[in-house]
């Protein structure tokens, strides 16, 4: 089982082979954006260190309902934003799908179209 740090690890990389994906350091924290918007924040790097944000317009209130996971700080919640804390019995398929629901609310539809070629 990966920890917390390999599964941020992977997590971002596979949020940057989005396209047009690249990271950004804003606030002294890791984002993934896709042109000028984020659509996944990663927090600080260490080893204690596991959590993403993501914005879940279709599947936010069965994440909720997942331990470690609650509506993001500052308002954005509402707006289908969720903070994640990363856990043992957390599935990687399951944060991939997030990840993918996530840049597919925030990317341009051109954008989203190229993934369903892909």
């Amino acid at each position: 089982m990966a920890g917390p740090a390999q599964l941020r690890k992977r997590l971002l990389d596979y949020a940057l082979s989005k396209p047009e994906a690249r990271v950004d350091h804003p606030w002294g924290e890791d984002v993934v954006k896709v042109r000028k918007k984020v659509f996944a924040f990663f927090g600080t790097q260490g080893p204690d260190v596991g959590g993403m944000g993501v914005k879940l317009t279709d599947s936010q209130p069965l994440a909720l309902a997942q331990p470690g996971v609650v509506p993001m700080g500052y308002g954005l919640g509402k707006a289908g934003w969720v903070s994640v804390t990363f856990g043992d019995d957390m599935s990687f398929e399951m944060l991939k799908e997030w990840v993918d629901e996530s840049y597919r609310a925030v990317a341009p539809k051109a954008l989203v179209a190229t993934l369903q070629r892909r």
